[in-house]
Formats: structure tokens, sequence, C-alpha cells
């Protein structure tokens, strides 16, 4: 795959992350220069913890 091929793919899959995220992070895990995990961890924020 070719660098550009490469940037493509991950400009794909973070906009498909960010799309669907409320609240949480987003992290990129480089090993040799290169992308080779992206992480979502999302939170979920209930109506009824306000209360306490």
């Amino acid at each position: 795959m070719r660098p550009t091929e490469e940037w493509h793919e991950i400009a794909q899959h973070l906009k498909a992350m960010l799309e669907s995220i409320k609240f949480g992070s987003i992290t990129l895990v480089v090993q040799d220069g290169k992308v080779v995990q992206i992480e979502k961890n999302e939170k979920v924020r209930l109506q009824n913890n306000k209360t306490r």
C-alpha cells in the first residue's frame, strides 16, 4: 500500500469514528513511524447521574 493510500484509509477511519462519538477519546498508536492501530474510548453519560 502506498503512503497516500495509507493516509486516506486512516482519514476514513478517523472520520467515521469522529462522526459516531459524543464523549470520549480517539487514540492513534504509532510504531516505527506508522499508524498501526486506532482506538476509540467512548463515555456514556446517564441522565440520572446529574441528581447525585
